[in-house]
């Protein structure tokens, strides 16, 4: 009964992961207008997926790190109910803010969860020194960097676009209206006449370049790394994520860790082709307007710190990465939209706290059954 518990919790957490993080890797390339919402949804699942695969060989020492091994005694690590309190917490946690729309991190929720549910079994036993250097550190300091990367790569990827005379022109979304209105009214009947109203969105405008790169479509080129961008943060963020919830799986030793990490996969692919969209809009749309050429540069970025950290053990957050990276370009473009950056903000701020309290009460239920 207990294992199937941990089983459904893990899976719960794979499914919440998936639907709030699925798009993030692909949200500059539907914020752009270079694709449509259900391409990039596909795209993102076709690379997370991809990522998720390969972490069965480059990422085994996220997934030790997030078993709790080093955070708590080796004894409380071999108890199913520990796991389930931390899968539990962390995948409630991160649901509630997807149905929200509120891009928050499944890795600052599982070191909250941890946290919870460590504290409750062992209390002062629990290793604060390493939660804060390997877990808290790389959490507060990836967004930042983030951003600040973001924003001189940007700089300097728009002064060599002017070197090379490639120009950007915007094209505005036209929409036409048909209103009818009425022409004349006689005692028994009633002519219509219709206006048609011409009218242009500028909050919907795109803008494309102009120019060639090599001899070849400056904007075609672009899209081209856009698209790859995409499928890189995509394929980092698998390759991050998986082995944090397969980490918890390790307890049972019942599942290889390969085949854990191919369920796990598939489960948060469900999740994001299901249940991504308010999400998706919130990064898309809502921290700043963008073009293909930003797009690209927030997703490199994203891309090469995600990539560089899930290498190298760091559990960083994708979330907390790309939106640093958005945020790094609408600095600099002077468009960021600061209020909604702050909701985002809040959020993170909750995720911690929210996932420790539901844990923590989710581990002492089981203590007591």
């Amino acid at each position: 009964m207990i294992l199937t518990l941990l089983l459904i919790s893990a899976c719960f957490l794979a499914y919440s992961n998936g639907a709030n993080d699925n798009f993030k890797g692909v949200a500059t390339l539907f914020g752009s207008g270079t694709t449509s919402f259900k391409k990039a949804i596909n795209w993102a699942t076709i690379s997370t997926f991809s990522g998720s695969v390969t972490a069965i060989f480059l990422a085994n020492e996220l997934v030790k790190n997030f078993s709790g091994k080093g955070l708590v005694p080796d004894e409380l690590i071999t108890m199913p109910t520990f796991a389930i309190s931390i899968a539990f917490g962390a995948a409630l946690t991160v649901f509630i803010a997807t149905k929200v729309g509120m891009p928050i991190s499944t890795t600052h929720s599982l070191v909250g969860a941890l946290f919870g549910a460590g504290i409750m079994a062992v209390g002062s036993q629990f290793n604060f020194d390493k939660l804060l250097d390997k877990f808290l550190m790389p959490l507060i300091v990836s967004p930042l960097m983030a951003a600040v990367v973001s924003f001189i790569a940007y700089l300097i990827f728009r002064f060599f676009r002017k070197k090379m005379g490639v120009t950007k022109s915007t094209s505005l979304n036209i929409q036409k209206t048909n209103n009818p209105t009425i022409a004349s009214m006689q005692m028994d009947t009633a002519s219509l006449k219709t206006e048609t109203t011409i009218q242009a969105t500028i909050n919907d405008s795109i803008e494309t370049y102009e120019g060639k790169i090599f001899g070849l479509s400056s904007q075609k080129i672009l899209d081209t790394l856009h698209y790859f961008s995409a499928g890189v943060v995509s394929f980092a963020r698998g390759l991050n994520d998986t082995p944090k919830i397969v980490g918890l799986l390790l307890i049972i030793n019942v599942i290889d860790i390969k085949w854990s990490m191919v369920i796990i996969a598939i489960i948060m692919a469900a999740g994001g082709l299901i249940n991504s969209k308010k999400v998706g809009i919130t990064m898309s749309k809502k921290i700043t307007p963008m073009n293909s050429g930003q797009g690209f540069t927030a997703n490199l970025i994203t891309g090469l710190l995600v990539t560089t950290a899930s290498i190298h053990g760091m559990p960083v957050s994708t979330t907390h990465v790309s939106v640093g990276s958005i945020f790094g370009i609408g600095t600099a473009t002077k468009k960021a939209d600061y209020k909604m950056i702050s909701k985002i903000l809040l959020s993170w701020l909750l995720t911690l706290p929210l996932a420790a309290i539901v844990s923590a009460v989710i581990f002492k239920i089981l203590e007591m059954i």
